[in-house]
Formats: structure tokens, C-alpha cells, sequence
């Protein structure tokens, strides 16, 4: 087998060990999804690099598969990263070694946004010891914060921070439409 059946059959053996996450979807429908857009198994090669543990979550409105971070905690090899690169450029000290929307474009992901992050904290609790970045809205960035989610005592939470900070135990999920 060569690197990217490899890498097929580790997702095929994931999607089969948590069917709980995708119940209605079949494997063939991801597969053909998959054979079809090649590039995207580049994308989720990536997100199983920093700890993502891509799986699929549903597909959506325009019929496409997503694949979600699905690892338990926040992805390792994305944490202690700020917001953007306004966040990165404003730190005079101690900056990380990037931002959560550089490292995102860099995969090829899109950042979970808080309807995605509920979706999946409904299939099974993740971020139980750590949190993770969301999309924030202009609104709310724009006066220099960003939020970020996590779940504690069985319950869901949203927090702010400003977007220049960064924590060990904070990185980011991303969604990769197929």
C-alpha cells in the first residue's frame, strides 16, 4: 500500500469505530467523496499531522462530507497559538509561533464556528481539559477579543479573550468540506 491508502484505510477504520459520530452515511459515499476531490486527502492528511483526528461528522446543505477534528482534546499540534495575525503582530513579547487563521489557511481548514462547535459537542464531549478557538465575529473582534469554547461539567461553555493571548491547553477544531 502506498502513503495515501494508508492513510484511506486509517479513515476507514476510524469512520467504522465511531459510527455513533455518522450514523446515516456510508462509507462508499466518503470514499467516492474523496476519490473525486484527491486534494482534500492532502487537507486531512494535514489535520491528522497536528492531532486532529479528522472523522466525519455529516454532510450538509450542498451535499458535501465533513470532516470534523475529532480528537478528544483540542488538536496538539495546533495549540499555544493566538488568534490572527493582528493578534501575533500586536505581541511585543513572548509571541507564539503563530496564529490559529494562518495555521487554518495553512491546512486548508476553516475554523469551527459556534453552530459547527454545538454540532459536535452534541455527537460526543470533546474538550474536556482543554478549549478551543471558534470563528469570533467581526463584531466582537474588531474591539480586540476572540472567543473560544470548552465543555465542563457535562455542559457546554463560551468565553472571550483577547486575541493576542495564548494558552498550552488552547488550539483550535477545524472542518474540511469534501
Amino acid at each position: 500500500m502506498n502513503k495515501t491508502e494508508n492513510f484511506l484505510a486509517l479513515l476507514q477504520d476510524r469512520f467504522h469505530r465511531n459510527i455513533h459520530l455518522h450514523p446515516a452515511i456510508s462509507w462508499e459515499t466518503v470514499q467516492e467523496k474523496l476519490l473525486q476531490n484527491p486534494h482534500k486527502i492532502s487537507t486531512l492528511e494535514k489535520m491528522e499531522e497536528t492531532g486532529g483526528e479528522p472523522d466525519v461528522i455529516g454532510i450538509d446543505e450542498k451535499w458535501m462530507v465533513l470532516f470534523c477534528d475529532c480528537s478528544a482534546e483540542s488538536p496538539i499540534g495546533r495549540r499555544s497559538l493566538c488568534y490572527d495575525q493582528q493578534a501575533l503582530d500586536s505581541r511585543k513579547n513572548a509571541k507564539p509561533q503563530g496564529s490559529v487563521i494562518g495555521l487554518a489557511q495553512e491546512i486548508g481548514i476553516e475554523i469551527l464556528d459556534e453552530n459547527l462547535y454545538r454540532e459536535l459537542q452534541m455527537l460526543a464531549p470533546f474538550d474536556q481539559k482543554t478549549s478551543s478557538w471558534i470563528a469570533t465575529p467581526e463584531s466582537i473582534r474588531s474591539l480586540g477579543g476572540a472567543i473560544f469554547w470548552d465543555r465542563r461539567y457535562d455542559t457546554v461553555f463560551i468565553y472571550h479573550n483577547g486575541a493576542e493571548s495564548y494558552y498550552s491547553a488552547r488550539g483550535f477544531r477545524g472542518v474540511c468540506r469534501v
